[in-house]
C-alpha cells in the first residue's frame, strides 16, 4: 500500500468513506462490512464516519468491523452536527459516537458543517475533549479559507489538523487558495466524494474520461480517483460498499498520467483562476 503523509502519521493513500453506509438491509451491511474489513486487510488505516451518516448507523457498522482490529493501528474520524458545538454537546456527542464506534478514543474528530454557534465556544470543547483523552485531535469540515483563518486566528485554533471539503475533477476549488494556505499551516487535507457522490450524480463524466479510461483499461471511477491522488499530497476518502468496489479503488491507486493526459483533462474540466464559492454536497 502507498502512504502519505497525513496528520504528521504515515497513512494509507487512500481512507474509507462511509457516508449512506449500514442503512441497507442485512444483505447490504454485510456486504458493506465485507468491504471494510477487505479495505483493512489491504492496508487502508483511515475510516471517516459521522453522527450524520444515518443518525448514528455508519458509526456502528463501523464499530462491529473494527473490533475485531487493532485499534491502534487504524486512524479513525467522526464528525458532530453544527448545532451540537458547543462544550457540553460536543462532549454529549462524542460519547454517544464512541459507543456506537465502540471505541474509547477518536483519532480525529470535525465539525461538519459551519454553523451558528461561536468558534471560540467549538473549540474551547474540543480542546477539552483533547485534554480528556477522548480525541487524539480535531478538525473541521466544509470550511472555505475566510473561515480556515477565522479559525486559526482564535485562541488554540491554530491546533486544528484538518480541513474536510468536497474534491473531485469536476469540484476544484480548493486547489487555488485552500490547499496551498493549508500547505503553507501544515494542516491536512481530505477530499470527500471524489466521483461526485453516488453514481456521480454531482459530476458530469465528459467524452474525455470515458475515452482516456478505455485507452488505460480502467473504469472511469479508477480514473476519477487515479486524478484526485495524482499529487499524492492529500487523503481522498471513496465509500464503499461492495469488495469489489473496494479492490477496484485499491488498483486506482497504481495509475498514472503522463503531463499531456493532465492538459487534456484540464481543458474539460479547468483548474480555478480565482477564488470562490466552494462546491459542497
Amino acid at each position: 500500500m502507498k502512504s502519505i503523509t497525513f496528520n504528521h502519521q504515515n497513512t494509507s493513500a487512500i481512507g474509507i468513506g462511509t457516508w449512506h453506509i449500514g442503512e441497507g438491509n442485512s444483505d447490504k451491511t454485510e456486504a458493506e462490512m465485507a468491504a471494510i474489513k477487505y479495505g483493512l486487510d489491504h492496508g487502508i488505516n483511515v475510516i471517516d464516519t459521522a453522527e450524520m451518516y444515518g443518525e448514528g448507523l455508519s458509526e456502528k457498522l463501523v464499530g462491529n468491523v473494527i473490533k475485531d482490529y487493532h485499534r491502534d493501528d487504524l486512524q479513525l474520524i467522526s464528525k458532530f452536527y453544527p448545532y451540537h458545538a458547543t462544550p457540553k454537546l460536543i462532549e454529549e456527542s462524542l460519547k454517544a459516537s464512541l459507543k456506537r464506534l465502540q471505541t474509547d478514543y477518536l483519532d480525529l474528530y470535525l465539525l461538519h458543517w459551519r454553523g451558528d454557534i461561536p468558534l471560540e465556544e467549538t473549540v474551547l470543547g474540543l480542546e477539552k475533549m483533547v485534554q480528556a483523552g477522548l480525541i487524539k485531535n480535531w478538525g473541521v469540515s466544509n470550511f472555505d479559507l475566510n473561515d480556515l483563518q477565522e479559525l486559526t486566528s482564535i485562541p488554540d485554533g491554530k491546533n486544528c489538523r484538518i480541513n474536510e471539503d468536497l474534491y473531485n475533477i469536476g469540484s476544484r476549488g480548493i486547489e487555488y487558495s485552500i490547499l496551498p494556505w493549508q500547505k503553507k499551516n501544515h494542516m491536512s487535507f481530505i477530499g470527500y466524494s471524489p466521483f461526485g457522490s453516488d453514481g456521480s450524480e454531482y459530476l458530469k463524466i465528459e467524452p474525455i474520461l470515458t475515452a482516456m479510461a478505455n485507452q488505460k483499461h480502467v473504469s472511469v471511477h479508477q480514473l476519477l480517483l487515479a486524478w484526485v491522488l495524482r499529487n499524492h499530497d492529500l487523503l481522498s476518502i471513496p465509500k464503499t460498499g461492495s469488495v469489489e468496489h473496494m479492490q477496484s479503488n485499491l488498483a486506482a491507486i497504481d495509475i498514472k498520467f503522463t503531463a499531456d493526459e493532465l492538459e487534456l483533462l484540464d481543458l474539460s474540466y479547468p483548474e480555478p483562476k480565482h477564488n470562490g464559492d466552494l462546491d459542497t454536497i
